[in-house]
């Protein structure tokens, strides 16, 4: 038996149009941040802006290019983040102040939550069309305040 494994995802490539301009998007909305060691990337054209929310365990790499936008996918269809319980509290109450957009192409509202019986999750779609969740497992800690 192979003792082969992979120990997580490192990173999730998407193109957009401007690096640095959807890098602020993601951290306004979402905290990820610019990795410092790997902006040297950058510098070249076709090379990406790195962003995370956990200190790069786990990235975003931003390509220039061409978003998907609402064409069909043949690649993944959606990056979930998980997130604490009070991170999720945190979410909803920004939802109006960056007019997150839900699947339907309408601003999410804090109806928008999905009660999955052991978590609760939040649809939405960045200003490039593609799609994310956040989901967290505190579910008797949310449940509470919505």
């Amino acid at each position: 038996m192979s003792k082969f494994k992979v120990q997580q995802i490192d990173h999730v490539e998407l193109f957009v149009p401007d690096r640095y301009e959807a890098a602020q998007w993601y951290q306004e909305v979402l905290g990820l941040e610019i990795i410092p060691e790997f902006e040297f990337w950058a510098e070249d054209e076709n090379g990406p802006l790195m962003i995370s929310s956990d200190g790069g365990s786990t990235k975003l790499a931003l390509f220039k290019g061409e978003p998907q936008g609402s064409r069909i996918a043949t690649g993944h269809k959606r990056v979930a983040f998980r997130i604490s319980g009070a991170g999720i509290m945190e979410f909803i109450s920004r939802l109006k102040t960056h007019n997150i957009i839900g699947g339907s192409g309408e601003p999410l509202t804090a109806g928008d939550v999905v009660d999955h019986e052991k978590s609760f999750s939040i649809y939405f779609v960045d200003p490039y069309g593609y799609n994310y969740e956040i989901t967290t497992y505190d579910y008797a800690f949310v449940a509470a305040r919505l």
